[in-house]
């Protein structure tokens, strides 16, 4: 099993899915998950979807935690995933990060997608939508002095703080 922290996340594809036990085992190329089958590598296909759609084999294991990115994988509770190519990995937080809370000066929407402009820094941020109306602050981590990641939405300023990524 892989085990991945923030500096070797690009190891695995999104979205990624989150699962109930670490007993796993993989016998004649089907990947089983407790008693159930997970993944048939048997089958040809890139993706753990493909495979699964193609599998003559019905007791497939439910997979229905999924997760899309990076912030949403840091806040799971879950150790134990599976990316959308098969691979099985363990996520490992290793770094105490500084969290944040800047002010939104303006949200711009571009399309598919919205750019966040806060106050005091010229980093942008793309979300795939707007934040609510009511919401003035975005929590971000900080990589050592630098504004990284957005982490999360605040009514009102909240305290800085850390997180372990």
């Amino acid at each position: 099993m892989l085990t991945v922290s923030y500096k070797d996340i690009e190891k695995i594809t999104f979205p990624v899915y989150s699962l109930h036990s670490e007993n796993i085992i993989l016998t004649d190329g089907l990947l089983y998950l407790e008693n159930e089958i997970l993944d048939d590598k048997n089958m040809p296909g890139e993706t753990l979807g493909i495979r699964r759609l193609q599998s003559p084999h019905k007791n497939l294991c439910k997979i229905n935690r999924q997760i899309n990115d990076f912030i949403s994988l840091l806040k799971n509770p879950k150790k134990t995933f599976i990316d959308t190519k098969g691979i099985i990995f363990t996520y490992e937080k290793t770094q105490f990060m500084r969290l944040k809370y800047v002010k939104i000066k303006k949200v711009v929407k571009n399309g598919r997608a919205s750019i966040l402009k806060l106050h005091g820094t010229y980093n942008s941020f793309v979300v795939p939508r707007p934040p609510p109306v009511d919401v003035e602050y975005a929590g971000i981590l900080y990589f050592k002095e630098l504004p990284w990641l957005l982490y999360e939405y605040s009514n009102t300023k909240l305290k800085d703080t850390r997180r372990m990524i």
